[in-house]
C-alpha cells in the first residue's frame, strides 16, 4: 500500500486485515472474549493490546477502531458481569407480591449462573487495583446498586425484619450474603467440572441461611 492511504477509516476495513479466518463472532465480541482469556490466564497486568488483537485475529491498529485500550477492554468485561444481574435485581425488587425470601434465593442463584457459567473467571478481575481508577466508576457503581438492591431484598425477610433497628447488624449479613455470591468463583475455579445449576441453587440455599432464613424458599416448590 502507499504512503497516502490514510484517509477516514470505512466501517468495513477491520474485517479485511485479519490474521487467520474469523470465528463467526463480531470483532469486538471477538476481542473481548481475547481479552476475558488473557487477563484471567495470563494476567491484566502481563497483557498488552497487541497480544489482545493477535489472540483475536488481527492486527493491533484495528483493534483500536473498536477499543481505545486495555481499560476499555476490562471496564467493559466488568461491567457486562453486572448488568444481567442488576437488571433482573430491579425487577425482582419491583415485585412485591412474592416473598421476599424467594425473590433473593432468585437473585442469589442467577447471579451465581451469571458468575460461574463463563468460560473464564471474571470475577477474578474485580479484585485488580486498576479497578479503582476513574474509568471503572460505572462499574462499581453497578455493583453498589446491585449489593443495595441485595439488602433490600434481605430487609424484606424475616430474619432482616428483625435487624431492622440493627443497621450494622443488616449490613454485616447483606455483606455476608454479597461475599458468599461473588466469592463462589473461587469455589468454581477450584473444581470447574462441577455442574453450575446444581452449584448455584446450593449458593442460594446457603445464602438464604446466612440471611437468618429457616430454609431455602425455591421458586418451584421443592423442599
Amino acid at each position: 500500500m502507499s504512503g497516502g492511504d490514510e484517509g477516514p477509516r470505512r466501517v468495513g476495513r477491520p474485517r479485511a486485515d485479519r490474521l487467520r479466518p474469523p470465528s463467526g463472532r463480531p470483532p469486538r465480541e471477538e476481542l473481548l472474549c481475547a481479552a476475558a482469556e488473557l487477563f484471567t490466564v495470563q494476567g491484566y497486568a502481563a497483557t498488552t493490546t497487541r497480544a489482545v488483537a493477535e489472540r483475536a485475529g488481527m492486527r493491533q491498529a484495528t483493534m483500536y477502531h473498536y477499543f481505545r485500550g486495555k481499560e476499555e477492554l476490562l471496564a467493559e468485561l466488568l461491567e457486562s458481569t453486572v448488568a444481567p444481574s442488576l437488571l433482573l435485581a430491579r425487577r425482582l425488587l419491583a415485585d412485591a407480591g412474592r416473598p421476599a425470601a424467594r425473590r433473593l434465593w432468585e437473585l442469589c442463584r442467577s447471579d451465581v449462573l451469571l458468575l460461574c457459567g463463563g468460560p473464564y473467571n471474571l470475577g477474578a478481575l474485580y479484585l485488580l487495583p486498576e479497578v479503582a481508577g476513574a474509568r471503572f466508576g460505572q462499574f462499581r457503581r453497578m455493583r453498589a446498586e446491585l449489593k443495595q438492591i441485595y439488602r433490600q431484598l434481605l430487609h424484606g425477610t424475616g430474619a432482616g425484619a428483625e435487624l431492622a433497628e440493627d443497621r450494622d447488624g443488616l449490613a454485616l449479613r447483606n455483606d455476608l450474603v454479597f461475599g458468599l455470591i461473588e466469592g463462589v468463583m473461587l469455589i468454581h475455579r477450584a473444581d470447574p467440572q462441577r455442574p453450575v445449576a446444581a452449584f448455584a441453587e446450593a449458593t442460594a440455599d446457603a445464602a438464604l441461611r446466612i440471611a437468618g432464613s429457616p430454609g431455602p424458599t425455591r421458586p418451584h416448590g421443592a423442599a
